[in-house]
Formats: C-alpha cells, sequence, structure tokens
C-alpha cells in the first residue's frame, strides 16, 4: 500500500493497547512512521531524532531548546510559547536523552492538534537558528563596560549548573560515563558547564544538518485522527529532502574484563556524608523478554520496603537512604544500579561486599516462591492499567517504543508484553531456576561493573565558584580592547533583542483556535452519593477498564502541630510496619500479589466558603475485579490490626524520610521556596509547609534524635494519633469504577466502614499562618538560586474572579517567561493564584540571579496596569486558560478531581462561573488585577534557596539566613 509518499511496510492489531499499528517509510527519504489508531481523543504527535552527542558541550540539549525559537514558517522568537499562550494542549514540551531528542505534542482537540504537529514539523527541520539564539540558549560572555568584569549567559548553561548540583545527579552522571567509557553514553548529552563554552556556532549548525535530517527521524501518531491526514501532512513537509547518510548509530559497549571503581568529590555543605553505588553494564536492550524479566527482578530486588536487596541495605545501618535507580531500560544496553546515600565513605567498601553478598546469596538460596509472585504480579498489573498519571497515553507509549525502534529493531516489540510474560510465567514456574540465572548471568558473573563512591568536598562548591572566574578572568585578558568592546555591544544587542516584541505580522502566522471554538460549558465528571452507615461514599462510573480505585479519607482536621507533622510517617506505618497477622514482609507480599498497590498520603485543601483548611489521611489501593475483596480485607487490617512498636524498623523510615527530603532541596528547590511561602500567606499553606516543607525536614530530623531518647513516647503518640483519627465517625470515601461494579463495592465499603470503631468526629482546630520575618533565604551547596515572592491577595481586598486563570497563563509565558527565562538566564519561572485561600506566588527555578529576579517580579503590577493587550493576546490567554480548566485525565484522577471538589464544595455551579469570566475576559481585568499587586513589591514575603550567593545578597540585604545543607 503506498499513501502520500509512503510504503506500508507492516500492519498488525496490538491486542494490549486496543489499537491498529501500522509502520510506514517514506519512500524518498527513508523515514519510518509508526502509526496507532485507536478511540482515544487524547491525540499524540511525535517526532525523534538519533542524537548522539560527539562531546559534552550539550550540543543536543541547546539545540532541542533553540529550534523552539522561530521557524521559516513561523518567524517568532517563541512560537513554543506562543502554542502554550493560546492552545488547548495536554502535552507541548521536548526532551534530550542520552542518545536521541524527542518532540512530542498532544491535544484532544483534532484542529489544535493540527496546528501544534505543523508548527513543531517546521521548528524542526527548518528552524531559524541564529548565532543571537545559540547565545541565548547555549551560553555567551556577557559584560556591561568594557572594563567591568565578564559572566556567562545561557539558559541551559544555567540549567546545567543547576543538574550539577544536586549529589544524586552528579551520582548518575558518574554512573553512566563510567558504565559507558568507550561510546556516546560516557558523554554529557545535556552538556557539562565546563564545556558548554566550547560550543562553537558553526558545530552547533552542522550538528542540525546531519542529525535533524528525515532520513535520521522516526515520526509517531496516537489516537482517533484519521490516518490519510497524518500522512498527507507529513509527506508534505518531507518532500523537501532527500535521503542523507549520516551515521548516528549508538555501538555496544565493549565488557571490561575486571570490575572498577571511582572516586568523584561533590559540593557538600559541611556534612561529612557521601554516596556508593554499585553499577552493572547488561543485556542488550533489544532482547525484550530479558528487559521484561528485569522489571520484575528489579522489583524482586528492591520495590517494596521487604525486598531483600533493599530491607539488607536499609537494615546495614551504614547509610541513611537508598541510593541509585535500580533498572535503566532506556538506553542501547540495560544498566542496573543500587547503593547507599548517607555513608562514611571509609565504609564503601562495606557496602559494595554487602550488595555482592546479598545477590550471592539470593542466587544461591533460592528467591522465595512469593517474592516472585508479589514482582510478578505487580508488573502484570501495571502492563494492562497502562496508568500513566497526568502524561497521555500515547507519549508513554512512543517512549516505550523507541527503547528498540531507535536502533533499528521492532518498535512494537516493547509494547506486545502477552507473549514474553506468558513466556515468563511458564519458564519460572516450571520449577526452572529463571529468575535466579539472571541474577547469576548478569550481576554475580558479570565483570563489567563500576563502583562509584562520592565523597563529600565542603570546598568544592567555592573552588568551582573561582574556576569559573579564572576561566573568565583568562578570556578577559586575553581580548584585545576592540574585542572587549565588541562584547558589550553583543550583550547590549542581545538584551535589546530578546526585549523586542515580535511583529504583529509574524505573531499572525501562528496558528490559534478561537475562542468561539471553545465549549461553553465544563465537562462533567460523572459522581454518585451514597453512604456506608454514617460514612459518605462518592462512586463515579467511569470506564476504568474493570480496575476499582478505592480511597479511606479520614478528617484530621483536629489535629496541629507535631501530631500533624507526624501523619506522612503514620501513613507508612499502616503499610511498612506489619499487623498484628502478618510480618511486615508477609504484608508487603501480600499487597503486591493481591493488589495493584496502595498507598497513603495527607490530602490538604481549602473549602470554597470561608477559606478554611480541609485536612485528611488517605488510605487508597487499586484492584482487578476478582481480587476486590482482598484489597478491602487489606485496609481493613492495616487500620485495625496495626502494629507499630517497631523501633528498629521506624527509625530507618525516618532516616529514609530525612534523606529524600534532604537529597530533594536542590532539584526542587522551587517547591520548597513555594511551600515556605505559602505555609505565610494561607492556613492550608502554613498546614502543608508543616507535612512537607522546611519545617517538615526541620522535624524529621528532631525524630530522629527523639526515636533514641524517647522511644516509647513517640510509640505512644503514633498509638493514640491512629486512635483518634481511623474511625468511621470520620471517615469518608471514594471509588472510581465500572458502572456495573458499584452496587458490590459499595457493600464493601459498608462493610469496611462497620469494621471501624466509631470513635468521635473532627473537632476542627483553627489554624495559624508560619510565623518569622519577611525574607528568609536558605543555604545549600548549589550554584543556582531558586527565588520566589508572595502575597494573599484575597487578604489584600482582591475578590477572586475567573479572569485571574487568564492573567496568570499571560504572566507565566509572557512577562516571566520573558523576563526571568529569557532575558535573566533562569530555566523557568512560574506563578499560581490559588482560587480558595488567595496564596499568590511567583517563583524561579535553576535562576542565576536574585535581586533582579525580585525586581522583575515587583514590575509584574505595572506591567498588568501598562500594558496594552491586543484582542488577538487575549484570545490566546483565554484558549490556553481554558486548556488548563479542561486538563486531560485518566479515570482514576477524574474520580480524585471529583472528590476533591466535594470535599471543598466547589460545585458545578461554582465551576461555570469560573469558567464564563475566563471566557469573557477583558484588557480591564488585567488593569484591575494589576491594581490589586499595588501592595506585592512593598508587602510580598520574600523566600530563596541557593548558594554561597544568595548568602551574599542576603546578609546585605538583612535577610534571615538559615543553614540546610
Amino acid at each position: 500500500m503506498n499513501m502520500h509518499g509512503f510504503t506500508l511496510i507492516r500492519e498488525t492489531q496490538v491486542k494490549e493497547l486496543s489499537s491498529r499499528a501500522r509502520l510506514w517509510k517514506h519512500d524518498a527519504t527513508g523515514a519510518q512512521l509508526l502509526s496507532f489508531c485507536n478511540v482515544d481523543e487524547n491525540k499524540v504527535f511525535g517526532v525523534s531524532f538519533r542524537t548522539p552527542p560527539p562531546d559534552s558541550t550539550g550540543v543536543a540539549h541547546i539545540l532541542e531548546h533553540s529550534v523552539l525559537c522561530g521557524s521559516e514558517k513561523y518567524p517568532v522568537k517563541e512560537p513554543f510559547v506562543e502554542l502554550l499562550k493560546g492552545s488547548l494542549q495536554t502535552f507541548l514540551n521536548a526532551f534530550t536523552y542520552p542518545d536521541k531528542t524527542c518532540y512530542p505534542v498532544a491535544s484532544a482537540n483534532r484542529q489544535d492538534f493540527y496546528n501544534l504537529m505543523d508548527v513543531y514539523m517546521d521548528a524542526v527541520f527548518f528552524p531559524r537558528i541564529t548565532e543571537d539564539i545559540l547565545k541565548q540558549e547555549g551560553w555567551h560572555y556577557e559584560a556591561d563596560t568594557a572594563d567591568g568584569p565578564l559572566t556567562f549567559k545561557g539558559v541551559v548553561y544555567n540549567e546545567m549548573k543547576g543538574v550539577f548540583s544536586s549529589p544524586e545527579a552528579v551520582m548518575s552522571r558518574q554512573c553512566l560515563h563510567n558504565l559507558f567509557p568507550d561510546n556516546v553514553y560516557g558523554l554529557e548529552s545535556g552538556g557539562d558547564p565546563e564545556a558548554i563554552p566550547d560550543l562553537t556556532y558553526e558545530a552547533f549548525k552542522d550538528f542540525h544538518r546531519r542529525l535533524y535530517h528525515p532520513t535520521n527521524s522516526r515520526f509517531y501518531f496516537w489516537g482517533d485522527d484519521p490516518e490519510d491526514v497524518r500522512l498527507e501532512k507529513v509527506g508534505a513537509v518531507l518532500s523537501r529532502f532527500k535521503e542523507l547518510k549520516a551515521d548516528s548509530t549508538i555501538g555496544i559497549q565493549p565488557s571490561f574484563s575486571a570490575p572498577r571503581r571511582v572516586v568523584v568529590p561533590f559540593a557538600s555543605g559541611g556534612d561529612d556524608k557521601g554516596m556508593v553505588v554499585v553499577n552493572w553494564l547488561c543485556s542488550d536492550v533489544m532482547d525484550v523478554e530479558t528487559s521484561l524479566a528485569f522489571k520484575m527482578l528489579d522489583y524482586m530486588l528492591l520495590g517494596m520496603p521487604a525486598s531483600p536487596l533493599r530491607r539488607a541495605l536499609i537494615e546495614s545501618g551504614f547509610g541513611e537512604d537508598l541510593a541509585g535507580q535500580g533498572l535503566e531500560a532506556e538506553l542501547r544496553q540495560l544498566t542496573y544500579d543500587v547503593g547507599l546515600k548517607g555513608i562514611d565513605v571509609n565504609d564503601a567498601d562495606k557496602v559494595e561486599a554487602l550488595i555482592l553478598d546479598t545477590l550471592a546469596g539470593l542466587v544461591k538460596d533460592g528467591l522465595p516462591d512469593a517474592l516472585v509472585e508479589a514482582a510478578v504480579n505487580t508488573v502484570e498489573f501495571s502492563l494492562r492499567e497502562n496508568n500513566t498519571g497526568r502524561y497521555p497515553v500515547g507519549l508513554a507509549i512512543m517512549l516505550r517504543s523507541l527503547t528498540t525502534w531507535l536502533h533499528d529493531g521492532d518498535p512494537l516489540a516493547p509494547l506486545q508484553f502477552e507473549a514474553p510474560l506468558a513466556e515468563i510465567k511458564r519458564r519460572s514456574a516450571s520449577g526452572e531456576r529463571y529468575f535466579e540465572g539472571l541474577l547469576s548471568r548478569w550481576f554475580i558473573e558479570n565483570t563489567h561493573r563500576v563502583t562509584v563512591i562520592l565523597s563529600p568536598d565542603a570546598g568544592l562548591g567555592a573552588k568551582r565558584e573561582q574556576a569559573e572566574k579564572d576561566v573568565l578572568d583568562r578570556a578577559a585578558k586575553s581580548m584585545s580592547r576592540e574585542e572587549r568592546e565588541a562584547v558589550v555591544r553583543e550583550t547590549e544587542f542581545l538584551k535589546a533583542w530578546q526585549a523586542a516584541p515580535d511583529t504583529e505580522e509574524g505573531l499572525a502566522t501562528i496558528p490559534r483556535l478561537s475562542v468561539s471554538d471553545l465549549p461553553l460549558e465544563n465537562a462533567k465528571i460523572p459522581s454518585e452519593k451514597g453512604a456506608a452507615g454514617a460514612a459518605p461514599i462518592l462512586f463515579h462510573p467511569l470506564p476504568t477498564g474493570g480496575i476499582s480505585y478505592v480511597s479511606a479519607a479520614f478528617d484530621v482536621s483536629s489535629l496541629s502541630g507535631a501530631s500533624l507533622q507526624m501523619l506522612p510517617m503514620m501513613g507508612r506505618c499502616l503499610l511498612e510496619l506489619g499487623t498484628k497477622k502478618r510480618s511486615f514482609e508477609d504484608l508487603n507480599m501480600t499487597i503486591s500479589c493481591k493488589t495493584g498497590g496502595m498507598d497513603s498520603g495527607v490530602l490538604l485543601l481549602t473549602h470554597a466558603e470561608g477559606r478554611e483548611p480541609v485536612s485528611r489521611m488517605l488510605l487508597e489501593g487499586k484492584v482487578a475485579p476478582d481480587k476486590v475483596e482482598e484489597l478491602f480485607a487489606l485496609m481493613r487490617e492495616v487500620l485495625n490490626d496495626r502494629s507499630f512498636d517497631h523501633k528498629e524498623r521506624f527509625s530507618r523510615m525516618v532516616l529514609e524520610e530525612k534523606a529524600r527530603l534532604e537529597h530533594g532541596l536542590i532539584p526542587s528547590g522551587h517547591s520548597v521556596v513555594s511551600s515556605r511561602l505559602r505555609g505565610r500567606l494561607s492556613r492550608t499553606g502554613y498546614l502543608g509547609e508543616l507535612t512537607g516543607g522546611v519545617s517538615y525536614l526541620l522535624f524529621i530530623r528532631e525524630l530522629v534524635e527523639k526515636i533514641e531518647k524517647d522511644w516509647k513516647g513517640v510509640l505512644k503518640s503514633l498509638e493514640v494519633l491512629a486512635d483518634e483519627i481511623f474511625c468511621s465517625s470520620r471517615l469518608c470515601m471514594n471509588v472510581t469504577a465500572l458502572d456495573e461494579q458499584k452496587t458490590a463495592l459499595m457493600d464493601m465499603c459498608s462493610g469496611f466502614a462497620a469494621s471501624l470503631p466509631a470513635g468521635s468526629p473532627a473537632v476542627p482546630l483553627a489554624a495559624d499562618l508560619l510565623a518569622g520575618p519577611r525574607a528568609e533565604a536558605f543555604i545549600v551547596p548549589a550554584q543556582v538560586n531558586y527565588v520566589g515572592k508572595g502575597i494573599n491577595l484575597c487578604d489584600h481586598g482582591y475578590k477572586w474572579h475567573g479572569s485571574s486563570l487568564v492573567i496568570m497563563k499571560q504572566l507565566r509565558t509572557g512577562y516571566l517567561w520573558e523576563k526571568v527565562r529569557v532575558q535573566g538566564g533562569a530555566y523557568g519561572a512560574m506563578c499560581s493564584f490559588d482560587r480558595m485561600n488567595g496564596s499568590f506566588v511567583l517563583v524561579s527555578y535553576r535562576d542565576p540571579n536574585i535581586l533582579p529576579t525580585l525586581a522583575v517580579y515587583d514590575g509584574a503590577a505595572d506591567y498588568l496596569r501598562r500594558a496594552r493587550f491586543s484582542q488577538s493576546d487575549l484570545n490566546a490567554a483565554i484558549v490556553g486558560a481554558i486548556g488548563e480548566i479542561d486538563s486531560y485525565m485518566l479515570p482514576d484522577a477524574k474520580g480524585s478531581a471529583s472528590f476533591a471538589r466535594h470535599l471543598i464544595g466547589d460545585t458545578e455551579q461554582a465551576r461555570q462561573k469560573m469558567r464564563d469570566e475566563a471566557l469573557s475576559t477583558t484588557a480591564d481585568h488585567f488593569r484591575q488585577f494589576g491594581e490589586a499587586l499595588a501592595d506585592y513589591a512593598a508587602k510580598g514575603a520574600i523566600a530563596a534557596l541557593g548558594g554561597q550567593a544568595l548568602a551574599r545578597a542576603a546578609e546585605e540585604n538583612n535577610w534571615q539566613i538559615s543553614i540546610l545543607l
């Protein structure tokens, strides 16, 4: 079959995905196109290129940013941002991997989907990648005067400085580079900050010429749009090309003859704790059965608290939490890594020996049948559920297909799991030591092993700062006066170019939906109310494929202080300490064998009336149709037969929690800053800070010591807390499942509620706000900053209006993007305005600046008051805001969203009013919001997280300084 210049290579019905798959090849260029046709309205398009980096200058990463900065058909500075402003997109981004670069888009609206697709194809094949774009997105020298100091600027440069500030990111890269010293995985595709300034414009352009060509591309489609149109649109673009031979193959790494060891310093804040990870290079990714078996083996070794390797490491006392990521299955060859963080580096040999001895013992003694069953069930459940969370299903399928397709293998092989799954189950059930054989071959006998030790160096941050200064000083000294003056002129030109608006003619080329294309009414989530005794039940009949999603929510509004802060650990206790009936090993295995997983957490919301917090403790689970009774039995058991008196295990859990919080500070600095600000701005924000922010980290650090000093007191507090909250008078349940499952599930909910003690209803306590100074600086060993400022607008007289959704969209994708990211060089900036409690927060991400960013924030009011928004600007922002209101959700997410709305009294009428107000937004609403920000500059609270540059700025401005690491 031939169509629009494509020849059909293969056609298959992929029953695992309820889709027809066709693989096409473009006759003139050799480009391949994988097309899935199904009933999913959330359509996905992607074009991916094999992009092995030639060095560590980050050319692949910088090019990923740069091609989205204007193209032949769309001659504006940021078509990507224009799409973010005014599209119904359900996904719009790009990814750089160590061996590929992917450009996916998704939308449930067909015309919007075609618009996105057209802009992306023009961007990657016909980009306007000028030298100025390389300077903006990659790197450039900057100087204000010919005699002043030089600095490095560039979005990717600062992004990677942020990446290299995280010990876990440093470890991950060192593991990869040392496992693959002889091929492209031994290079830094994202860009090493020390090497990025070596990238020339000529090399940049040549990389695009060679590798961003249809011959080196893989096109992908998913959803319910016509296949004929897919081929027609891609074919029209490819008609301008002929086949180009450029070798981009990824070679196989030759095996080591003996294990290796590497010691690497990392910037610490004075802590003497290090990290060790043992790494193996394993099988070819083309072997899909082995890849699937490795996922099961990974779950056996590390996936549960009772997993033998995980348990051996955590209970060893050598460290605080696991390090490494276990299985990596997206490269040319599988890799596996595991270790410990928070160790004395002198114990690295002991940790390595423990890992090897534990694995050898599993081979010798055999893997327990229950462990194998738990892993096989969990992986099989995940495959059948195919729950991709907030990402479109089609995007996850694209990335999965690329694991083999990228290397000229069968793109459907990783997707058609039934045959390899059946073979694994058959071989395992036959008595063959199947998984033990994998352990023996790829771990015990495998000499391609690298042990990487991260050693803390409190002075490394300062050394790097000085090294960068020395590089810049040498560069300045090597320049003539004329060259220094040229840098100043180039700096001025670049800033002026960045600040200059696009022409109306250029903006008019961006394809957009109009406001009239939008649905006038909100989509409703089906919801039916019921009761289990006094406990309310919300049931959502949705197409879940037979899986039932069950949540039990307990009112914890009576809690404050340390009791509230203990809730996250309480949730872990329920599922990780065992019960009076089962050891924690048995409980873990049973949960994995009988369900699709159980979880716990704290839900914090704000009620629509009165702005009071709504706080719930959740116990959740998901299960296949034939195991529903087992799920409810387990929920009853973990609540009614709980067993908390396990000091050593609880102590290890708290150390894990501490390590995870500490290691998350730098990668998620924007979240830390945002949480801190919200704690000052609303009572719900304060509860969130207590249970997940800096306050929670400090509580966990104190709890580590308290366990040793007063375990009986800690135990009593847990037991008293559990007795208070886990009762039917505080219960509300949420269930999402097929309509035909409703009666049975409602009966089981009633039985579950009846099994709980009646208890006493919650008597809400008045929550407080976080006390403290107006401006705070949290110091960590980071090379970049996360800068935030916030105010409660409702406390300052603003009455929430649906137009604020449109204004937030414009602020985020217009003002902040241009000022903080493009001109300031930060990786990103975000803004949010909480509809229920009034918190308004701006925060930057991987930001080289501090005070200049705060000045940008303070200028937001004038920007909104004085800006002249065209009708086109307004329409784009309205479309984008409605797209966020109508964000695509999978069935379980719909059920959870509806439940949250029920708890806070967010009615359909209120939500429709919000939509109506957003749709009718005018320029006057922008000006009114700007007036509401009048107090922001003078009275807004400030929080920032960063390194020594932040410490200096904070000291100069009399901010409170706290050293977190």
